[in-house]
């Protein structure tokens, strides 16, 4: 085994667009990678790639990630209250564009999730988030491929 499989991928996959792209890296890298859901997806996944189905229920494909990682694994989710639990266990986390989030910021992305779900609860928002794009797309290959070399020294 070498030191690059203590590194363990967590998705938190339901809504995620860039599972094709983690999986491509994780291979390059011969990293474990969970792909955690509510419901069973057609996804071709190879021998360190597992698919976990959660049962329905909030936050249940959360509660799974946040259970299981660890300082030494990256989580991919849009989720801020996940990704503030993946921080707390010191794990890296990037959001689906790119976006890496830190202690340094997630507080206030906590506070913008609150204040904007209390606009749509108002009817102040109708809630709608941009669309994906390439752009989005590179800046996450880019940062998760960063979070990886970053964690490889470390592990060795």
């Amino acid at each position: 085994m070498t030191d690059k499989a203590k590194i363990t991928i967590y998705v938190d996959a339901d809504a995620c667009p860039v599972k094709e792209e983690i999986l491509k890296i994780s291979y390059r890298h011969k990293l474990a990678v969970y792909i955690v859901s509510n419901q069973w997806m057609r996804l071709e996944v190879g021998p360190l790639v597992q698919k976990i189905v959660v049962p329905d229920g909030p936050d249940a494909a959360d509660d799974w990630i946040a259970d299981r990682i660890t300082d030494n694994d990256i989580a991919i989710t849009a989720d801020i209250l996940l990704a503030k639990r993946c921080l707390d266990k010191d794990a890296v986390v990037i959001g689906p564009t790119g976006k890496a989030f830190s202690q340094d910021n997630i507080g206030m992305a906590v506070a913008m999730r609150d204040i904007k779900a209390h606009m749509r609860e108002t009817g102040e928002s109708k809630g709608y988030n941009p669309s994906f794009t390439k752009a989005d797309k590179s800046r996450f290959l880019q940062a998760l491929e960063g979070a990886i070399q970053k964690k490889l020294p470390r592990l060795s």
